[in-house]
């Protein structure tokens, strides 16, 4: 049996260029895994089929699935016929912006990839990856990264991530991706980029500067659509004296510490104000 963990990822900066030709968003944005985590566990199986189990009810365990799709993929490019069993544990909230399915496909490409010794590097399981979503090949690797494209073209990878922490609200409402990206507006999209500031920030370890670069393009649309996601971020930055940003599509949202007790009190500021609250530290 293999166990891969499952990073969930927070964006540091998401411009948003215009619309594709092809029906997609071009983007441009900085990414940041960070220690909360899903369990992937995969095994042989006697059958020539995957099968996916979960311990989250609400979870789809048939190809709408990005960790069963995978597997899919992965069988189909490698030429591997045998069967795998597939067990997802989910500790990342889900449809949250924090990138928990496409980190679960991704621990599926690596975990399948050492299960039946087929050797691909991460470059080529990342090249996989495109094909089952946007922000799979990011999620191939983890770390810090620079994607652009839709998502999925790795620009630039930092060495090692900068010692911060992040401290992370879920609000409780659902946040459809496609729906976000739909209320966009043509005058919230980009004309400058934030990324080369955010990365200065990030390789220096200085949080106010990077927190004065970051920005989350999608933040209007995804308020609009769900005004609750502005009212607790209100809330938050009331509380806090600190800046709060929105990781994704929303609706989590998150504020940065540099060292662990700032982080703490932060934590124990929020917990009572939603069910889900986590303080994570930065990692590759």
């Amino acid at each position: 049996m293999i166990v891969e963990r499952a990073f969930a990822k927070i964006n540091l900066t998401l411009d948003v260029l215009g619309k594709r030709s092809d029906g997609y968003h071009e983007v441009d944005m900085i990414m940041q895994t960070v220690d909360l985590s899903d369990l992937v566990w995969l095994e042989n199986s006697e059958s020539s089929h995957v099968a996916l189990e979960s311990n989250a009810a609400s979870l789809p365990v048939d190809s709408r699935n990005l960790a069963f799709a995978a597997a899919e993929v992965f069988r189909r490019e490698s030429g591997v016929q045998a069967g795998v069993r597939l067990r997802v544990e989910k500790n990342i909230p889900i449809a949250a912006g924090m990138g928990g399915g496409s980190a679960d496909a991704a621990a599926v490409l690596r975990g399948m990839n050492r299960l039946f010794g087929t050797g691909y590097t991460l470059d080529e399981l990342a090249q996989l990856g495109a094909q089952i979503g946007s922000d799979v090949p990011y999620c191939v690797y983890g770390g810090c990264a620079w994607a652009r494209g839709r998502g999925e073209r790795i620009e630039l990878r930092l060495p090692r991530p900068a010692s911060f922490f992040a401290v992370i609200l879920r609000p409780n409402c659902h946040v459809s991706t496609g729906d976000v990206y739909a209320n966009l507006m043509q005058g919230e999209y980009s004309t400058s980029l934030h990324a080369e500031a955010a990365l200065r920030a990030l390789r220096s370890n200085d949080v106010r500067a990077l927190e004065s670069a970051m920005f989350n393009g999608l933040e209007l649309a995804a308020m609009r659509l769900h005004p609750e996601i502005a009212q607790m971020k209100e809330k938050m930055e009331h509380t806090l004296r600190a800046p709060v940003f929105m990781s994704g599509s929303g609706p989590t949202l998150f504020t940065l510490a540099s060292t662990q007790g700032s982080a703490q009190r932060m934590y124990n500021a929020l917990r009572g104000f939603a069910k889900e609250v986590y303080l994570c530290r930065f990692v590759r």
